[in-house]
């Protein structure tokens, strides 16, 4: 098994199941519970007869204990279709502050274990593995939100047969072009027809912001979950003194001084950034969880995305 996800965290995710607000029906029978009635295995629970019913439904044993006449009800087994999105843009490739920065006290050279961009790999590799393992249908895409918003697409997979396939994609993804962000997902959301549940796993860098393409994939059908990634020193930076710093999108370079003004003018732009997305969510009902990178993706898997309803 390749190194992204281990086998003792696979074994702690092989049951887990996606939740979805909305589960859609699909063509092929899943291991989801729907609470659509159908003609699975399972009883769900007993009806009135009415004329036209099937007639094959009747459950005999009643009718000739209480003469009435009861129709069973099974429930249906549907799949989920489970959308997975990584921002690739190369601001995700980021580890924090880099070794040769004259770097403040108790700040650390950048750690490859804190890059966004693997964090995120993580991440989609355990969201899809837990979609694979309940037989849902898995699209992974990687997101290059450059001049022509375009993205790379694993094809869609269903089953666990599909998970070396499913990691080995999500390992060899490079970073790349970035900056429109709200264009690569509106296109995203014109070329899928299969909605469902939308994991957008981005550092959400973009000039133009996120807001028009999350509307565009709702308005596609797609119940959204955004996972923000960032890493501590973008929550919380501690350098000072004087430094040039070097967009990682465009090139471009500004050198700056960074005193204690400085900071608590960048902490107050932060706040109010987060903000905007948290109360953006909140009006479109989209489930949003900021997470840095020094929290371990399994505690994110296993707990924080428990505890918000979106793993059982």
């Amino acid at each position: 098994m390749p190194a992204l996800l281990n086998e003792e965290f696979l074994r702690k995710i092989d049951r887990l199941t996606l939740v979805s607000k909305r589960v859609r029906a699909g063509s092929m029978k899943g291991e989801r519970r729907s609470t659509k009635r159908g003609t699975s295995v399972e009883f769900a629970d007993y009806r009135d007869y009415t004329p036209g019913d099937d007639l094959r439904q009747v459950d005999w044993n009643i009718y000739a204990r209480l003469e009435r006449v009861f129709l069973k009800l099974f429930e249906e087994e549907e799949e989920l279709t489970i959308h997975v999105l990584i921002d690739c843009s190369r601001s995700m490739d980021w580890s924090g502050p880099s070794s040769d920065l004259v770097l403040a006290e108790g700040v650390t050279p950048s750690d490859p274990r804190y890059n966004k961009l693997h964090y995120a790999k993580q991440t989609a590799a355990a969201i899809s593995y837990m979609a694979l393992a309940a037989m849902d249908r898995v699209s992974l895409s990687a997101l290059f939100a450059g001049k022509g918003g375009h993205e790379t697409r694993l094809p869609m997979m269903r089953g666990k047969t599909q998970t070396v396939r499913m990691i080995r994609f999500v390992e060899e993804l490079p970073s790349g072009p970035g900056g429109n962000l709200n264009l690569a997902l509106r296109n995203y959301a014109s070329a899928t027809r299969q909605p469902g549940l939308l994991f957008l796993i981005s550092d959400l860098f973009a000039p133009s912001g996120c807001y028009d393409g999350i509307r565009a994939l709702q308005g596609a059908g797609h119940e959204v979950v955004l996972l923000h990634v960032l890493s501590p020193d973008e929550v919380n930076p501690t350098v000072r003194g004087d430094f040039k710093l070097v967009d990682s999108e465009t090139g471009e370079s500004q050198e700056v001084s960074i005193d204690a003004n400085a900071l608590e003018a960048y902490h107050r732009e932060f706040t109010n950034w987060q903000r905007d997305l948290m109360d953006f969510c909140r009006r479109r009902s989209v489930n949003y969880i900021q997470v840095e990178t020094d929290t371990s993706f399994e505690d994110l898997v296993l707990h924080y995305m428990r505890r918000r309803g979106l793993v059982n």
